[in-house]
């Protein structure tokens, strides 16, 4: 929650305005290279990780990024 309120406090004085649209967490394993998207916010929810996801795929297309619902 702290840093969603940074992000918005610094994109308003932008004039911009943002929504989250739920959370969750990692687990990044770089030696192995391995990137897990699990969990839920309990402010915000649960995140829809399969974006997530394929977001992560895009950026880091060397690793093997898998996701669960399952988790806090």
């Amino acid at each position: 929650a702290d840093l969603f309120e940074r992000t918005a406090e610094e994109l308003a004085r932008h004039g911009l305005s943002c929504e989250c649209l739920g959370g969750g967490r990692l687990s990044h394993r770089p030696e192995e290279r391995k990137i897990h998207v699990y969990g839920y916010s309990v402010g915000f929810g649960r995140a829809d990780h399969a974006v997530t996801t394929e977001k992560l795929k895009a950026e880091y297309p060397n690793y093997e990024i898998t996701w669960a619902d399952e988790g806090y």
